[in-house]
């Protein structure tokens, strides 16, 4: 790397973090403000306010708008260059724009991976802690509301429960069938099952167990308890806000399989959050390229003009986000193609740019 590629470097590096961390303290400060009345009804102390939740805030948010204030820095740090003819001297010392972008892309990609691996890794751990601290003091106690639950819990074995009290880990008419093809083999019916914390297993209460032969023979087997283990916990019953926000990578791809083999709904939140990990890093560099090439030729109207357009194309790319993302949630779109959707219209608007715009 040459000086030049030292300087623009460490000024795209300096702007992103300096525009970040305002932006973040902004957000804090709002979010303060809309939350103290919780902090106080539930008498949240200081120390977990500002360590469990705020500590735990700030890289949530910071990696969430990552690609936006790069593209945000980006713009405002090259205008600046511009406005003070810098870009005109570089490319009049026979420097080529394609090799001006290479710090630039050199600096997106350093971010890219520092965000890959903290939404990845640790932002799941730091967000444990902070939905945690949400659910104790700012949401009202959850209670499981769900009604006539069906669950595939192993490749040939349904439970269904009619109504499940997350309180006391408590099931009310419990059905536990084993099917292979089309013929029921095995069904055991209960009045109610208890999760037992000690044994770690469910205790099964006033149940009959029906069994059927080859010859479609029944054995009806009845009993007042007898005590099992299931590929079913309380955990599956308890509040999922923001779940698939605490979920690492190895995490995510597990529970992903884990709804898929049960035949559960839900599935397209978890998958949209795994694509959007994966393409984050692309959005980084993408709109890193598309800054460069709105801002690097000097204007008339001034830097403030560069920075609100690049607002302006900030705000489309959310807006685009937001419809594809709401609309792959739905089930009506391919949570794969709604990811990448933004990034492949942005990346055909800097290509665009690219050929039309005077540099």
């Amino acid at each position: 790397m040459k000086i030049l590629d030292w300087y623009i470097l460490k000024r795209f590096l300096q702007t992103y973090f300096f525009v970040v961390l305002l932006i973040v303290l902004i957000v804090c400060v709002v979010d303060y403000t809309e939350k103290v009345d919780d902090f106080r009804k539930h008498s949240a102390p200081a120390r977990a306010i500002f360590i469990d939740y705020y500590l735990n805030f700030i890289p949530h948010w910071a990696n969430m708008i990552s690609p936006l204030m790069v593209f945000i820095a980006t713009v405002f740090m090259t205008s600046q260059l511009a406005s003070r003819t810098e870009i005109i001297a570089i490319l009049s010392s026979g420097v080529s724009f394609i090799r001006l972008l290479v710090p630039y892309i050199m600096g997106a990609a350093i971010l890219a991976a520092l965000s890959y691996y903290m939404v990845n890794y640790l932002i799941p751990v730091a967000n444990k802690t902070r939905i945690g601290f949400e659910l104790k003091y700012t949401k009202d106690a959850y209670t499981f509301t769900g009604r006539n639950t069906h669950l595939k819990i192993a490749p040939n074995t349904y439970a269904y429960l009619e109504s499940y009290n997350n309180l006391n880990n408590t099931g009310y008419k419990f059905t536990l069938e084993e099917v292979k093809g089309n013929e029921l083999k095995q069904k055991l019916s209960a009045d109610r099952i208890e999760w037992d914390t000690k044994k770690g297993k469910w205790a099964i209460y006033d149940y009959q167990v029906r069994k059927f032969d080859a010859q479609q023979r029944e054995t009806l087997t009845p009993g007042s308890r007898i005590d099992s283990t299931l590929n079913l916990k309380p955990s599956d019953f308890d509040s999922d806000f923001s779940l698939f926000e605490t979920l690492t990578k190895p995490e995510l791809d597990a529970y992903i399989s884990l709804i898929q083999s049960r035949g559960a709904d839900g599935v397209e939140t978890y998958l949209l959050e795994k694509y959007t990990r994966q393409t984050r890093p692309f959005a980084i560099i993408i709109l890193t390229v598309i800054g460069v090439i709105m801002s690097a030729r000097k204007s008339r109207r001034g830097v403030g003009w560069q920075v609100a357009l690049g607002f302006i194309l900030a705000f489309v790319y959310i807006l685009f986000y937001m419809l594809a993302k709401g609309v792959a949630d739905s089930g009506a779109m391919n949570p794969v193609l709604a990811v990448w959707l933004p990034n492949l219209i942005f990346a055909g608007i800097g290509v665009f740019l690219y050929n039309t715009i005077p540099r």
